[in-house]
């Protein structure tokens, strides 16, 4: 008896179609995929284009690229300064500078000033934002008050600081007369206390800028976040530690970021308070000083224009390494794009 009979149909399994191969066993091709068509830049917004970013390419060219060139060029010459730089010498101005133990003793100092400015600068700037971002009585004039350093000029405040700490000066006046002489010291020219002398002004100076920059950075906070917080039974430290800090993170990186660039390049107030000998042998000198001390003042301006450029070498690789190991989490969230 057939299937048939049996009344069970057995049916031929269904092969499934090849997408390969045609009905005549012929292959086919897939429709190629449909290219969005590129829509070229046309003329006016080239003009655009170029006529905003023109100006301030030519500015950051003629200033920074130009100047960073020649004194590249000019350091390859024992030049004096004036006429033209005829006596070539090739690297030797460069490969001095790294066998001169002066200019490794300025790098070390720079290299401590950048540690001691974000170990002492950040934790202070944030503690006192915090307190400033709370509702006090006299907010603002504090405020006020813990900006003002900052704006006033470095001649201002290396003379008004350098008199101050002088031997016979304010300080060590004061101490003799809340009988505290023992305290007194010759603040600005011991090797052991000049360099914490240093990172005193400059915290006293540059407090203000980071005070500014935090209390932006928690303005942008919300305040559900903490209120939510502090409902769950969160103390005030632990919302700090938890949810502000975090948030506060790319704002302190940024501060971070611009400290260190200007702790590289320090020059000012340690030129106004130590002068061009005493801050090496205070242990206060930085390249900046180097430079200006073994270039211009002595007479060797090839060989300051070599400093110059191993000076922004060390800020740019320091900024670039800064950039891609901390800085790219917070670029990359501000950079828009993906792939269609």
């Amino acid at each position: 008896m057939s299937d048939l009979d049996r009344g069970n149909v057995r049916l031929a399994p269904e092969k499934s179609p090849d997408l390969t191969t045609g009905g005549g066993g012929t292959p086919v091709v897939p429709p190629p995929a449909r290219r969005r068509a590129r829509k070229g830049i046309g003329w006016p917004a080239r003009l655009e284009i170029a006529l905003m970013t023109g100006p301030t390419l030519l500015v950051f060219l003629s200033f920074v690229i130009l100047p960073v060139a020649m004194a590249a060029y000019y350091g390859f010459f024992s030049w004096q300064g004036y006429g033209p730089a005829e006596e070539f010498i090739g690297f030797r101005n460069y490969l001095f500078i790294f066998k001169d133990g002066t200019f490794i003793d300025a790098l070390r100092h720079n290299g401590v000033i950048v540690v001691l400015s974000l170990l002492l600068q950040g934790p202070a700037a944030i503690l006192l934002a915090l307190l400033l971002n709370r509702r006090m009585r006299g907010q603002t004039l504090i405020r006020v008050l813990v900006f003002v350093p900052y704006v006033i000029a470095e001649v201002v405040v290396g003379i008004g600081w350098s008199l101050m700490l002088h031997g016979d000066g304010f300080v060590n006046s004061i101490l003799a007369d809340l009988g505290l002489a023992w305290l007194q010291n010759d603040w600005l020219s011991d090797p052991q206390i000049a360099i914490w002398t240093l990172m005193g002004i400059l915290t006293w100076k540059y407090i203000g800028f980071a005070v500014i920059l935090f209390l932006a950075g928690l303005q942008g906070i919300p305040e559900e976040l903490t209120e939510a917080a502090a409902i769950d039974g969160a103390s005030y430290w632990q919302i700090q530690r938890r949810i502000t800090l975090p948030l506060l993170g790319p704002t302190i990186r940024i501060w971070a970021f611009l400290s260190m660039i200007g702790a590289l390049q320090l020059f000012d107030l340690v030129y106004i308070i130590w002068g061009q000998y005493i801050a090496a042998t205070a242990g206060t000198s930085t390249m900046a000083t180097y430079m200006v001390a073994n270039g211009r003042n002595a007479g060797e301006y090839g060989y300051g224009n070599a400093v110059a450029v191993v000076l922004f070498f060390i800020s740019l690789v320091a900024a670039l390494i800064y950039q891609r190991f901390i800085l790219r989490r917070d670029t990359a969230g501000a950079i828009t794009g993906g792939k269609n």
